[in-house]
């Protein structure tokens, strides 16, 4: 079965992913947005779920369901408003654990 992938956000941010072909969910609150992460990681359809990164520091309880599984990847992603840094910020913990100090972003 082909894996598809998702994007959850706000309907302005995310309205372009459509034209490449991604399954687009437009939202505006944080108990809709945890909804439709559960609804859509649950289900075996999507390998990767992009969320904007208000969507993803707002959904943290939900999303450390699915931290230690394979898929669906959670990815955060800048919304229109610009970065929080949490991508960045991810990025850097992970490099952080797997090496023991941070190589890439070492402010």
């Amino acid at each position: 079965m082909a894996k598809n992938i998702a994007v959850i956000g706000d309907a302005e941010t995310i309205k372009g992913f459509s034209a490449i072909g991604l399954d687009i969910f437009p939202c505006d609150d944080n108990e809709q947005a945890s909804h439709l992460l559960r609804n859509i990681a649950d289900g075996d359809n999507y390998a990767i779920i992009y969320l904007t990164e208000e969507v993803y520091n707002s959904v943290e309880k939900d999303r450390a369901r699915y931290e230690e599984r394979l898929t669906p990847a959670i990815i955060p992603i800048p919304g229109v408003r610009g970065s929080l840094n949490t991508g960045r910020s991810r990025l850097s913990s992970f490099v952080e654990r797997a090496v023991g100090s941070d190589i890439i972003f070492n402010d």
